[in-house]
């Protein structure tokens, strides 16, 4: 059973403010909790666009939102191809757009998808199957080059050299076949485990950041994500990682901005203009009793900013 805990549900709501007749986009969809929610909010007749990259995400969102008809479209797709889904089913701008970019319960908990150091099971960690990279191959093909770089960019790691030599290394005698196996290369050469964080934590945040091609995606999609809002619009976005937060922050900033040129300009060239306006100074972080209740909720920030 697909299960997933959708996080900062009332305070997306209360940013993204669904209303009546209103056309939305969870990106994200995940088990379907927030589109539900953006759904009751918006009855009797606000839709709801829904994409994820997995298979078994759809198929779980499927059927949770049955009963709100055909007020929920659902596709398996990446946000990054919004803007041909929404030419595809006709909708020229939206009232909103949420994206959750944690990775859902059910994939961590899931051994065959291999996604946890902490279950067994062969390296994979895609979120849409019908890819052909993978963990498995990028682990035994990537080069210790290729394996640093990924390491030390997507998980910030600081021995991503060692362990990178260290995975070429043990794979001259056989293939690293599964996530303990990745699991145990790493705390070979960064020690032991700690009560609050694995030591290979940040090396299979970077396999699955790479493996998925996330940043890439995002990255896309904050391009020039700001267009697809119709003007009083809102956009929501909830980070899990520092990377993909900065990406956020700073093409907020730079949407919010009256003007791109070098500040000693004397007369702006760059013929932009401020296409939004951000509603949260700082991340909105989940409170006490969602921590509490949902662990898993406590690296989550949001940021939301307004169409002008």
């Amino acid at each position: 059973m697909f299960a997933h805990v959708s996080v900062l549900v009332r305070e997306a709501i209360d940013f993204l403010r669904p209303a009546p007749g209103g056309r939305y986009v969870d990106g994200t969809l995940g088990g379907g909790g927030h589109s539900e929610a953006i759904l009751a909010a918006s009855s009797p007749d606000g839709r709801v666009l829904g994409l994820d990259r997995d298979d078994e995400a759809i198929a779980a969102a499927r059927q949770r939102l049955q009963l709100f008809g055909d007020r929920s479209i659902v596709r398996q797709a990446s946000f990054s191809e919004l803007r041909e889904l929404l030419a595809e089913i006709g909708w020229v701008g939206v009232d909103g757009i949420i994206l959750d970019l944690g990775v859902s319960s059910w994939q961590i908990d899931a051994p065959e998808r291999g996604f946890s150091f902490r279950l067994g099971g062969r390296l994979d960690m895609r979120m849409d199957r019908r890819q052909s990279l993978d963990a498995y191959r990028l682990v035994n093909t990537g080069t210790v080059e290729e394996l640093t770089r990924i390491f030390r960019d997507y998980g910030e790691e600081p021995r991503a050299r060692r362990i990178a030599e260290k995975i070429g290394a043990e794979r001259k005698q056989r293939s690293i076949e599964s996530t303990e196996d990745l699991a145990r290369l790493v705390e070979a050469v960064k020690g032991g485990r700690r009560r609050d964080h694995h030591p290979a934590t940040q090396v299979f945040q970077a396999l699955r950041i790479a493996v998925n091609q996330e940043l890439d995606q995002l990255e896309h999609f904050l391009g020039n994500g700001f267009e697809l809002l119709r003007p009083g619009a809102r956009m929501v976005i909830i980070s899990f990682h520092s990377l993909e937060d900065r990406l956020v922050k700073n093409a907020f900033r730079k949407w919010s901005r009256a003007c791109l040129c070098p500040p000693r300009a004397l007369v702006c060239q760059c013929g932009w203009s401020q296409k939004v306006k951000v509603l949260t100074k700082r991340p909105v972080v989940p409170g006490h009793a969602e921590t509490v209740a949902n662990p898993r909720a406590r690296s989550a920030k949001l940021r939301a900013a307004e169409r002008v």
